[in-house]
């Protein structure tokens, strides 16, 4: 089932006599939902640009890459700066806007403005009940009700089938380059990272990779310049400073987790305390990738570990499963959230027909 319209999508949930599997571009999409496929691809097009407030307003289905196109027109992009998984998870496909932001996908300069749901001002879907449902708006500005504008970044299609969304955007920068610190172990490597963004630098990516310790640093080109110096001098260690294509190739690098592209074995998606992320994977002796300063770790480990890597980070972080079989992807809910959960999926999917068992 393709609708082309929202009317469409509505008669589609209404119709349902059984689960649907809501999908996008099924680049990104994990978890154990069964269904009827429900593609979104049908619901494209930009409703709405207007670069010089910094809006955009995008039905669901419009591939990111021709939104990335439309932005880029203009010299703007999504500061948040959305992964492409499809190697790591060896898919097809063109990823959707709305799958990024059921996803809430957010890459490397989340340290610096926020994470997918950090950048929407708008949302409109379809519920499980066939209801027509908006919120938000053009400005970021939400005062009565759910804010149902975070709550859908990151639901995986649970609690409705998106229909429109609308981000605030961002200029491109004039310049970036990235300060490269190698020869460290993890602890030390990971150690600089917290440095940096405890600095009034304005760091907008911090990483790890392949041994490097990575920094970037975005803006006019006499800013960055200055930054790169004061940082130079505060962390007193051996740096090298790559600037434009080759700094972006870096951090495309780290934000599609290309390390782990093609290779055996399971990924996971940790959420840690960043001064325990090197504790975490080294309890696991796994290969990691680390993002945001430590705080997001991608882990790639032996097949069949799930009990281990949950074991590693209980009581520092939490872990997803985002590419392997036969464990719950998500972690285990707390009884106090798994009851909050499940009271917003009985208010706005009551027949448990969307993505049933995605978030299990």
């Amino acid at each position: 089932m393709r609708p082309e319209t929202e009317a469409e999508l509505v008669d589609v949930i209404l119709g349902a006599a059984g689960p649907l599997l809501v999908r996008g571009g099924g680049t990104r999409t994990i978890g154990r939902a069964l269904g009827e496929v429900l593609e979104t691809g049908g619901l494209s097009g930009v409703e709405l640009y207007e670069p010089g407030a910094l809006t955009l307003v995008v039905r669901a289905g419009t591939p990111l890459a021709e939104v990335e196109a439309v932005l880029a027109g203009d010299r703007q992009r999504l500061a948040f700066e959305p992964p492409d998984l499809r190697g790591l998870l060896g898919r097809e496909g063109a990823s959707t806007i709305g799958g990024v932001v059921a996803a809430n996908a957010s890459g490397p300069r989340r340290v610096q403005v926020g994470a997918c749901r950090d950048a929407l001002l708008g949302v409109r879907f379809v519920d499980g009940a066939g209801n027509v449902v908006k919120n938000g708006g053009r400005v970021m500005k939400n005062v009565t009700g759910y804010d149902l504008v975070k709550l859908m970044a990151g639901s995986q299609g649970t609690l409705g089938v998106l229909s429109e969304v609308s981000f605030k955007v961002q200029a491109l920068p004039e310049a970036e380059a990235t300060l490269v610190v190698e020869g460290l172990d993890d602890v030390a490597g990971l150690a600089v990272l917290r440095k940096a963004l405890g600095s009034p630098f304005d760091i907008s990516g911090a990483a790890r990779e392949g041994g490097r310790s990575l920094i970037r640093v975005e803006g006019m080109a006499g800013s960055v310049t200055y930054r790169v110096g004061q940082l130079r001098a505060l962390l007193a260690a051996d740096v090298t400073v790559v600037e434009g294509a080759e700094s972006a190739d870096l951090w495309r690098r780290v934000r599609d987790v290309e390390a782990f592209a093609g290779r055996k074995g399971d990924v996971w998606r940790l959420a840690v305390v960043p001064t325990a992320a090197a504790d975490v994977v080294a309890a696991e002796a796994g290969e990691a990738v680390w993002d945001w300063g430590g705080g997001l770790v991608w882990l790639l480990v032996a097949e069949g570990r799930a009990e281990a890597v949950r074991d590693a980070v209980a009581g520092r972080g939490h872990a997803t499963l985002i590419r392997g079989e036969g464990t719950p992807v998500f972690p285990p809910e707390a009884a106090e959230v798994a009851a909050l959960a499940g009271g917003l999926r009985d208010r706005f999917d009551p027949r448990n027909i969307l993505n049933r068992g995605m978030m299990g």
